[in-house]
């Protein structure tokens, strides 16, 4: 990719699935640069998975362009690393760690996987923390030591860009922070776009943040994002005073503390927090967590 070129870059696109002309994100306009970590949020069902879908090339515009790598997407696919939000896999299945990220350097049918391969696959397992346990059936790991051999795998091959579709949704608060703080090191080398509902995360790990909710209501620093309420359609605030939680106004008035999905008023605005104890602490990129 030519030097100076936003990784992604989006002018003005509506996406529609198959035989559906309601268009499920209308008029999106973005970028993301160089080694930037951009983070996708909005309600259940505003359209971030078919961002994701989009860049990949899965879905095509009915307006608008889409340029991945200065290139469209099905043809920068070999450059883009992907994460989806469920890998799908037989638990019972007696595949190794190894081999699971081994096949993140697949060529198609009767090529072999070669000794570069091979030293690609030990060299990633270490990245992400993963060597000692790569002899280990994948089945017998946990949800948050699972998730790092699939993102070894998205990324084995060292692509320019990585799409992350919720990939904490499944983990525990500890794993979760873990994972935030071994993307904060990849996105050295690559940009990243992460599709979350993890509203207390994205304040400390990630550069830039894009509000989904069928359109794009902002696309800047985690610093601007001052109307959450209207993007999720009910009132939020972000408290962070040792473990982020949620507070959802009633739509009447008084504030109700909440740890489930839904407020008071039963209305489910698909936010969470990861747990992860930013207590006010500085992330990565040196930003504090919001502390209301």
């Amino acid at each position: 990719m030519e030097s100076g070129k936003p990784v992604v870059s989006m002018e003005g696109v509506t996406l529609t699935y198959a035989g559906d002309r309601t268009p499920v994100l209308e008029s999106i306009t973005l970028k993301v640069a160089e080694r930037e970590l951009l983070a996708v949020i909005g309600p259940n069902g505003s359209g971030k998975t078919t961002i994701l879908k989009g860049l990949l090339g899965l879905l095509k515009p009915i307006s608008g362009t889409i340029e991945v790598l200065g290139k469209s997407p099905k043809e920068a696919c070999k450059g883009v690393g992907y994460l989806p939000q469920k890998s799908r896999f037989d638990p019972a299945f007696p595949i190794t760690v190894f081999d699971v990220v081994l096949t993140g350097c697949y060529r198609g049918l009767f090529k072999r996987y070669t000794c570069e391969d091979r030293e690609k696959t030990v060299e990633v397992l270490r990245r992400v923390g993963m060597y000692e346990l790569r002899d280990r059936r994948v089945g017998l790991l946990s949800g948050g030591q699972a998730q790092r051999v699939f993102l070894a795998r998205a990324i084995v091959k060292g692509p320019e860009l990585l799409l992350l579709d919720e990939p904490t949704a499944s983990i525990d608060p500890d794993m979760q922070k873990s994972f935030y703080e071994l993307l904060a090191e990849l996105k050295k080398k690559m940009a990243i776009v992460l599709v979350t509902h993890d509203i207390g995360a994205i304040s400390v790990y990630v550069d830039t943040v894009a509000c989904v909710n069928r359109t794009l209501f902002y696309h800047g620093s985690t610093e601007g994002i001052d109307n959450l309420d209207e993007l999720y359609n009910c009132p939020v605030d972000i408290i962070s005073h040792g473990v982020p939680h949620r507070v959802f106004s009633e739509h009447g008035g008084s504030a109700a503390v909440e740890n489930g999905a839904k407020g008071r008023t039963g209305h489910d605005c698909g936010l969470h927090s990861s747990g992860t104890d930013t207590g006010g602490k500085t992330g990565s990129n040196g930003k504090r967590a919001r502390d209301v």
